[in-house]
């Protein structure tokens, strides 16, 4: 039975950009959670100390001291609620109202919401297949006067890209020369399927102008709400002076405490191994599939990482009117306008090969193929 003849009554969502519950580490938080109960002590069920529960922060500077290949401190990191959290704190301490933060275009369509939220202006800049443009960045630069430049260096969101080591270090130089700072979400840093990626933006915290912001939630669980940011001493010093930490304490306790057994019962590494296999499978299984002859005029580059495979539609095709088209055929995505502060990108979507089996990927990109043969035919 070809996919034209199978039931469409079940959408396929190719536009999820977190992992089915299938896939989520139960019987890893089972564990943890007997582990931190066992301990006897109720100190994770206070309000907590405003850097983050100190265990936690020790084994996450040990973790990360393993996989990042270079010593991080324990000293240097502050626990945040996930990314989102970690920059929103960002946007509040170091930038005032009518502030400028300068984004990728495209980018996470998230991010550019928390600047604004706090009186930033936000610019777009332009990406090439090297990440951020710095020619054109440096001319932005000097024309608005950014207070910071929010980029995502490696496997991008939704592109796919990831910045090399050289554009990296340019960047931090011109963060140096025209003092701005570098706002680093290195969300899928550790999910590499093919070519690592370069250094983390973490081996540059010491120059004061560069702030990491790091997740669990792509690679344990986004129920956790639980994150870093990895910056300098005396920047982390003023950020922790925050008043939401200073009122309520530490980021969400309970969540970093399970964290801290997952962590001690040597139960992350294990996870992440898993997933590095099964998330590599799914992107092959994708890119497999949109070698099919009705994706012939689409262009995309192969995910060395990440969760997302970025689909340039044929010639005059828009994905916000191919979308409904889809829907029709049991597939969805999202349209590449909404990753834009300019909603450009409109003959792009996004894919992600994270929430589905392959199974449910290679008929999802059989559906859009589908779905993209009608709409040449009218």
């Amino acid at each position: 039975m070809t996919s034209a003849t199978l039931p469409k009554t079940q959408m396929i969502n190719l536009g999820l950009g977190y992992p089915a519950d299938a896939l989520l580490p139960h019987s890893v938080f089972e564990q943890a959670s007997q582990h931190r109960f066992a301990q006897g002590d109720a100190y994770f069920l206070q309000y907590g100390d405003e850097w983050g529960d100190p265990s936690l922060r020790s084994q996450l500077a040990d973790f990360l001291t393993r996989h990042y290949g270079f010593a991080v401190a324990q000293e240097e990191l502050l626990i945040s609620g996930g990314i989102s959290g970690g920059l929103d704190i960002v946007c509040n301490m170091l930038a005032q109202p009518g502030a400028v933060a300068i984004v990728e275009d495209t980018t996470y369509f998230a991010s550019p919401d928390i600047m604004q939220s706090h009186g930033l202006t936000v610019v777009p800049a332009p990406l090439d297949s090297g990440g951020l443009d710095l020619a054109a960045l440096e001319a932005l630069v000097q024309q608005h006067r950014p207070r910071l430049v929010y980029t995502i260096p490696s496997h991008h969101n939704p592109t796919g890209v990831t910045q090399g080591r050289e554009r990296r270090e340019a960047l931090i130089a011109l963060a140096e020369r025209y003092d701005f700072y570098v706002v680093a979400d290195e969300v899928y840093h550790l999910l590499n399927y093919g070519v690592a990626a370069p250094p983390s933006y973490s081996a540059y915290v010491s120059n004061g102008r560069v702030i990491s912001l790091g997740t669990f939630s792509k690679i344990l669980a986004p129920g956790l709400r639980v994150g870093w940011i990895h910056a300098r001493r005396d920047v982390l010093e003023f950020l922790v002076t925050n008043p939401t930490l200073q009122s309520a304490g530490g980021t969400n306790p309970i969540g970093a405490s399970m964290v801290t057994s997952v962590l001690e019962l040597g139960l992350m590494d294990q996870y992440l191994g898993e997933i590095l296999d099964t998330f590599g499978s799914r992107a092959a299984a994708m890119v497999e599939s949109l070698q099919a002859p009705a994706f012939a005029e689409c262009e995309f580059s192969v995910p060395e990482g990440g969760y997302f495979v970025w689909l340039r539609l044929p010639p005059g095709m828009v994905a916000e009117q191919l979308e409904p088209r889809a829907q029709t055929y049991g597939v969805t995505f999202k349209p590449g306008n909404i990753f834009s502060v300019e909603g450009r990108y409109q003959d792009h979507v996004r894919l992600c090969f994270a929430f589905n089996d392959e199974a449910q990927i290679r008929e999802g990109i059989a559906r859009l193929g589908e779905a993209l043969t009608s709409m040449r035919r009218g």
